[in-house]
């Protein structure tokens, strides 16, 4: 594959030759310099140009004068021009600015709406490609990705901006990232921003292992740091292609820059790289699914799908669906999880219900606090389309048959929406008798589904295991299809209880078919996690089979002799919080105050579940959502205890003031958003100036509110000078008041630099500076 070469920076040289404000608005005021840095790039032998469109969407143009067509139309003609016939025209599509719901305050499906405006300006515009980057929030990208879907015909590239340590804002590694991005649609995938070639080398590493598709590295000039009140970055020309050229070694072959990288950059690069030829990739095809945050992969251990998320039989289920009670369904779900499953099947089917809204919103519930990947179990078509358009992820779509009419209806909504399929092994003639005929049909629903661009990997097979009190070979032809499964190249999953129907002792029964089927291969088995002796059977199964390392699993089942967590008759409020049940921490709160004073509540239970949640968000056992969602649940019950108090003529007293702040220039809160909801928590008092804020707006708000602490947040290089300067007018004029900054662009030393007081590359940091400062 020949290298390709994308350009580098825009706004930081922009910020070089004077731009206060947003880069996108020089597209009507500046129109000649924006041309000019695109050709300067055309002229180093760029490849695809991007357009200065990263952040013009109507959330971040609501207060110019200018509307997203005309700044979007102006971009792609601007680099149109300057391009000519030597290179492609990306439009450049950056992040909302917004955090999705549930753990903020942007609407899914606004967020589609956002992105597909741009496009359609874009592409009517005549953009060659849609190129949606520094993204850190796999639910934003796949907005981004079906607003591009639904809005044109172009070729979609995607990169993100992880961590240090790998990981996306919203708590996805790269694995997942990758997985959910490629599963999409994506033409390449890769990273930019954030961080240097030398810092992202590792990190890239990863994508190429997890992806057979074109790779993209766009890093930055190197890291930040202050020279003269100026921010530059650390690495030259010549040491950026240098770094670059070992980075194209690793069979990278879409290379670019992104902040601080000049011409001089990417000429050099491009002079380094342009004959490397990068080396055959071999990456192994997986059948994988994901959550926002975890992937599961088959075809290692078998997996456990927990099926009681399915109203069959189940009358308190039955009735939390119709009354939309999902903390019922919440809670059920984290059962599952505590009793070890790895997979949650979820079905919503019942008569007298809408099942596509009732499935979307359980679907939405659940993947809010849990970090499990889902099933989608459905035989209505919309239900299907709802649940998987809601999802945050790649999920597994339960099921596909032979049928015509089922696979020209589920496989397209599989490859739209980026799910792994079960094909059932039946037709229109019924189910075979033979394994043979079972297989034959699979085969047959894997040939369409590559016809719609749906590769062997994201099909399992379901052999279909017919109750053995119908007929003695049923079980015998279950097993043998997991045989030919195997043949055909695919994974396998079974409702395993459904072999013991209409006989005494299911779960022994079920237990020693479960066995046996996992001694043929079974990748993943249904099953009521509750049930004790199947989950037992599996553990041994895993020990015996040489999948459970020095025994350590199979010891810690079966020397644990303290009840689950989730077998617990009543939940604590401890831990509605921690697992983010905002109506179930209410309620303990009601029960508690029967009881206890509420400065002990408070003390005794609510900060100390916080704690837990922000020391399991440190040690990367939980990630941001489900921090967000332990907030809320905190939020909830200390409403409940305000009114309390408030009913008996008391009022709660708030911990300190701290101002907090989105730099001049800069209109992203995500960030700030976040630590404002945290500090909250934990009871202090947070007066939020909102985002783009000029220093003499911090200084005076801190001198007014008597502040003790004020944050500061930037997500943009070209706005952290605004950060610095409010620093020094604050050091200047306030400089009693100490002072922490945030942010993607900001490090230890560049926060150094510029005169903080304190950075934390997280918001649990801030809570923990603003304790130490202020104190109870």
């Amino acid at each position: 594959m020949e290298m390709t070469f994308f350009d580098g920076a825009m706004g930081t040289i922009l910020q070089k030759q004077g731009l206060e404000g947003l880069p996108e608005i020089w597209n009507i005021t500046h129109p000649h310099e924006i041309e000019r840095i695109h050709k300067s790039y055309v002229d180093c032998g760029c490849n695809i140009i991007k357009t200065n469109t990263f952040g013009a969407n109507r959330l971040k143009l609501a207060k110019t004068d200018f509307g997203v067509a005309q700044v979007i139309s102006a971009g792609v003609q601007i680099a149109r021009k300057a391009a000519g016939e030597r290179a492609r025209v990306a439009l450049d599509i950056g992040p909302s600015g917004k955090l999705l719901a549930p753990f903020g305050d942007l609407d899914f499906e606004a967020a589609i709406e956002i992105f597909a405006e741009m496009i359609r300006a874009g592409a009517a515009a005549g953009a060659d490609l849609v190129l949606i980057e520094t993204m850190s929030d796999t639910y934003e990208i796949k907005a981004a990705m079906i607003a591009a879907k639904e809005s044109c015909d172009l070729p979609i590239m995607v990169t993100f901006t992880p961590d240090a340590a790998g990981r996306l804002l919203t708590g996805a590694d790269i694995l997942t990232a990758v997985n959910v991005v490629q599963s999409l649609g994506a033409a390449a995938i890769g990273l930019n921003c954030g961080a240097g070639p030398a810092q992202m080398r590792g990190l890239i590493g990863q994508v190429l292992e997890n992806t057979d598709i074109p790779v993209i590295c766009s890093p930055n000039g190197g890291l930040p740091r202050v020279v003269g009140g100026e921010t530059v970055f650390d690495i030259d020309a010549a040491e950026f292609a240098r770094q670059m050229a070992e980075i194209a070694a690793l069979g990278v072959t879409h290379l670019g820059g992104c902040c601080g990288t000049t011409p001089a950059h990417i000429a050099a690069m491009i002079a380094a790289c342009a004959e490397i030829t990068p080396p055959a990739r071999i990456v192994k095809k997986t059948t994988r699914i994901s959550s926002y945050g975890k992937t599961v992969e088959f075809g290692k251990k078998m997996i456990i799908i927990g099926e009681r998320i399915n109203p069959t039989g189940k009358a308190r289920l039955k009735q939390a669906l119709r009354e939309n009670n999902m903390e019922y369904v919440l809670r059920e779900g984290l059962a599952q999880i505590a009793e070890g499953a790895d997979i949650l099947d979820v079905n919503a089917g019942m008569p007298g219900i809408d099942e596509a809204a009732s499935l979307a919103r359980a679907v939405a519930a659940l993947q809010s606090i849990v970090p499990t990947p889902l099933c989608i179990d459905t035989a209505n078509i919309a239900a299907a389309e709802a649940a998987l358009r809601v999802y945050n992820g790649k999920p597994l779509l339960n099921s596909v048959s032979g049928k015509s009419e089922s696979m020209a209806a589920i496989l397209p909504l599989a490859k739209k929406y980026g799910a792994a399929v079960v094909a059932l092994a039946l037709d229109d003639d019924g189910i075979p008798e033979t394994a043979e005929g079972r297989a034959a049909i699979v085969d047959k629903i894997i040939k369409c589904a590559a016809e719609y661009g749906i590769s062997k990997s994201n099909i399992v097979m379901d052999a279909l295991t017919l109750t053995i009190s119908t007929g003695a070979d049923n079980a015998r032809v279950t097993l043998e299809g997991l045989d030919r499964a195997r043949d055909l190249g695919v994974c396998t999953i079974l409702g395993v209880s459904n072999i013991s129907f209409g006989l005494p002792a299911r779960h022994t029964l079920n237990a020693g078919f479960l066995t046996l089927a996992a001694n043929r291969g079974l990748s993943a088995a249904i099953i009521n996690t509750a049930h004790k002796p199947m989950m037992d059977a599996v553990f041994i199964h895993n020990l015996l089979a040489g999948l459970d390392e020095n025994a350590a699993e199979y010891i810690g089942r079966f020397s644990e002799q303290t009840e689950m967590a989730a077998e617990k008759a009543d939940m604590t409020l401890f831990d509605a919080i921690l697992h983010g049940l905002c109506d179930v921490a209410r309620d303990s709160v009601k029960i508690l105050l029967n009881n206890e004073d509420s400065l002990n509540i408070i003390n005794q239970h609510l900060i100390p579940a916080l704690d837990k949640a922000g020391q399991d968000f440190a040690a990367q056992k939980i990630f941001l959502p489900q921090l967000l969602m332990s907030a809320a649940a905190a939020k909830a019950a200390f409403e409940a205890i305000s009114a309390h108090m408030l009913a008996k003529g008391q009022q709660t007293k708030k911990r300190g003031k701290i101002i907090l702040a989105t730099v001049k220039g800069d209109i992203h809160d995500i960030g700030k958003n976040i630590v404002k909801v945290l500090l909250e928590n934990y009871n202090f008092e947070v007066i939020d100036l909102g985002k783009n804020v000029a220093p003499e707006a911090v200084l005076d708000a801190a001198i007014a509110q008597g502040a003790d602490l004020v944050g500061l947040s930037a997500l943009m290089t070209t706005t952290v000078v605004y950060m610095e300067q409010t620093i020094a007018l604050l050091r200047q004029k306030a400089p009693g008041i100490p002072i922490m900054v945030g942010g993607a662009v900001l490090t230890q030393s560049y926060a150094d630099q510029i005169g903080a007081d304190f950075y934390s590359p997280d918001a649990m940091g801030a809570v923990r500076y603003a304790s130490e400062i202020i104190g109870e």
